[in-house]
């Protein structure tokens, strides 16, 4: 597992004209990485469930005169492929082309054995974990090969790279990402400019987490903006070439 180069200091307008979709954008890091992406130049594209979320992140964005977003609000527990294409169209229509995906959105289901594990839980975290990130991949990925500097970033977690008992359906829709991610790398390499990589946050403050661990003092923990430079890195045209690996943010 890697992380950023320790001298990385991204410039201002390190993201300038690049459009990328962040899912998951109105709330904890989808929110920050929205925030922070825009600042450094990008127009950013916010896909999420609810609406008045992502329109507090669209209302930061703009109120500090960055590149005006766009809100996208779907459900990835219904997506399907059909969906998926209706996306990319619009985005072809809109911009012509994209440049990034920040695969973000997740659902932590329930923590219990396997054994105990409610089918139904199972099946809708599996279904927005997983299954959505590969419907807007295979209908996004044909606009990213066209970008001079395409990046793809899986938001991942250390459950899904070593696993721990009781995660439940989360470890492993985690595992699987960190596979679909890979397999994706692999075979881009030497046919297409994109790259695809995987980044574990690490402890970090957000909603997810205090559901996950009650007892814990959200003080003790990073907060979204800590593990921002990790994720700009990603982004950013001086990680091109940088594909098929597993990222930490801290």
């Amino acid at each position: 597992m890697i992380k950023a180069p320790l001298d990385y200091a991204p410039k201002a307008d390190a993201l300038k004209g690049l459009t990328i979709l962040i899912t998951g954008a109105g709330d904890g890091i989808g929110r920050v990485a929205a925030y922070t992406f825009a600042k450094h130049g990008a127009t950013v594209i916010l896909l999420g469930r609810t609406e008045e979320k992502l329109e507090i992140t669209y209302d930061e964005i703009v109120k500090n005169g960055f590149p005006e977003p766009v809100i996208v609000k779907l459900d990835l527990a219904t997506l399907d492929d059909t969906q998926a294409n209706e996306l990319a169209a619009m985005i072809e229509s809109e911009f012509g082309t994209l440049d990034g995906i920040l695969h973000n959105a997740s659902l932590l289901g329930r923590r219990s054995p396997i054994e105990n594990f409610p089918p139904e839980t199972w099946t809708k975290v599996m279904q927005v974990n997983l299954n959505a990130a590969f419907f807007l991949t295979r209908a996004l990925l044909p606009l990213m090969h066209t970008s001079k500097n395409p990046s793809i970033v899986f938001t991942s977690s250390s459950v899904g790279r070593k696993a721990r008992a009781h995660w439940g359906v989360y470890g492993v829709s985690k595992f699987a990402t960190e596979g679909l991610a890979m397999t994706l790398a692999d075979e881009l390499e030497e046919v297409s400019r994109v790259r695809v990589n995987t980044l574990n946050p690490g402890a970090t403050r957000t909603q997810m987490r205090s559901a996950a661990y009650p007892a814990e003092n959200p003080a003790d923990v990073a907060s979204p903006h800590d593990l921002m430079p990790t994720y700009l890195y990603l982004f950013d045209e001086v990680s091109l070439g940088v594909s098929g690996q597993q990222f930490n943010a801290q």
